[in-house]
């Protein structure tokens, strides 16, 4: 009699937010993968019988991507599409009870800090000998380093400790052998990314350490650059400019979310920080790395935004003439501690005014872009894509700001790998270059 043979389980890891979301991810991965599970890209998700969601529940539109995102994979499920359907991450974090009331059909629901108990429901084992051997599902050349865990700080308007909890370091030696290891794997770019960089090593080393991180990852052999992401602005350490200034490695480039410029803004933003004192830091930053790349956001539309507190804002982005800058339109939260004032902007209001800032910031853009016409730049490529290979430049990060076209027809360049590029064109957020 012909026994029975069993099919194995595909798994596939959805993943959604921000790269604090895709590092959870990889990890996620890198231990179902070593416990022999298969697991497909998310490109394959169709052909996958076991589903992982991981949630952001960071604002409203990502709470409803994510909610939508589960309902699409609980109908497949319904229809016998799938097997088993698994949610993680920030939005099952923070409404993991209402959530598992609203959509039975979902088998499980973990926080954001509960991966052993999501490979104990998968009957997996959680190998330790595997922190530091994540894979990575970005192209090879770069990757997402979290420093940290969770937020200290008591920004009014953010739920991110709600759903990640209080700071928490890694150890430098930690991040040193998962950047040795990311090197082997050919990673020739590290983002750090953390909740909050600056706070970096209060909580195990008693000081701010990362001026000592940023020496000891520009010390593994293979990482040509470290780009720092998500600097909070109050209590700036300027030591890290130093790091930065001594060591080619790290790129001349910082992501500061400012958030807004009007004192009564930030005060009720319980932001720690002024609008001169902002402005002095930003002086003080360029006159330390006077080529340094700045990005920041802002948020607009926070409870009780005036019309003059917005002018002031639109003021100090003309005046400081930042090299990239995004907008949120404020979403209000609940158990934020902004939750208690009135959401008295009109959501009109608040698209109208992103606009606006937006529509200062494409002209600062196009000036600068312009600017390096006739420049030549070294620049890393990252895929090839309709007649063209696609980079970056020191001052560019991966998916969020400006890029390089070379035209492939007169041009050739290995993806992955730095060419001198001289600038021909530029429009408000692109470039358009010849290898030299």
């Amino acid at each position: 009699m012909k026994s029975k043979t069993l099919k194995k389980d595909k798994f596939s890891v959805i993943t959604l937010g921000c790269s604090k979301n895709l590092v959870d991810s990889e990890n996620i991965i890198t231990q179902l993968r070593g416990n022999d599970f298969d697991v497909l890209p998310e490109e394959g998700a169709e052909d996958a019988n076991i589903i992982i969601v991981n949630t952001c529940g960071f604002i409203d539109l990502a709470k409803e991507e994510s909610i939508n995102t589960i309902l699409e994979f609980a109908a497949i499920k319904k229809q016998g599409g799938i097997d088993k359907l698994y949610a993680t991450g920030c939005l099952s974090q923070r409404y993991k009870d209402e959530l598992e009331a609203e959509i039975p059909e979902v088998d499980a629901w973990f926080g954001t800090l509960e991966l052993p108990g999501l490979l104990a429901k998968l009957n997996a084992d959680y190998k330790h000998e595997l922190l530091g051997e994540r894979l990575i599902t970005t192209p090879q050349h770069y990757a997402y380093l979290k420093i940290s865990e969770g937020c200290n700080r008591t920004c009014s308007f953010c739920a991110i400790p709600l759903m990640r909890g209080k700071h928490i370091s890694k150890p430098i030696e930690a991040l040193v052998k998962e950047a040795q290891h990311l090197a082997r794997m050919g990673v020739k770019e590290l983002m750090l990314i953390a909740q909050e960089l600056t706070y970096y090593g209060l909580d195990i080393y008693k000081e701010r350490a990362l001026p000592q991180l940023l020496h000891a990852l520009a010390d593994v052999e293979g990482i040509e650059w470290i780009r720092l992401h998500y600097a909070y602005p109050s209590k700036f350490p300027l030591e890290i400019l130093d790091a930065m200034a001594e060591r080619p490695e790290i790129c001349n480039y910082l992501d500061i979310p400012l958030q807004h410029a009007s004192d009564p803004v930030l005060n009720r933003m319980r932001r720690q920080i002024t609008r001169q004192e902002t402005i002095d830091l930003i002086q003080a930053i360029r006159a330390k790395v006077s080529d340094i790349s700045l990005r920041t956001t802002m948020l607009v539309g926070f409870p009780g935004e005036t019309e003059e507190d917005f002018e002031v804002l639109c003021d100090f982005v003309r005046d400081m003439r930042f090299d990239r800058l995004g907008v949120f339109q404020y979403s209000h939260e609940e158990d934020t501690i902004a939750y208690d004032l009135e959401d008295d902007v009109p959501a009109e209001v608040k698209a109208e005014r992103a606009n606006r800032i937006m529509a200062i910031q494409q002209d600062i853009s196009l000036e600068k872009n312009q600017a390096k016409i006739g420049q030549t730049l070294n620049v890393l490529f990252d895929r090839k894509e309709g007649g063209y290979f696609i980079g970056r430049t020191e001052g560019d990060s991966p998916e969020v700001d400006n890029e390089v076209f070379v035209p492939a027809d007169k041009y050739y360049a290995r993806i992955g790998d730095f060419a001198r590029v001289k600038i021909v064109d530029a429009t408000e957020y692109d470039l358009w270059g010849e290898i030299e």
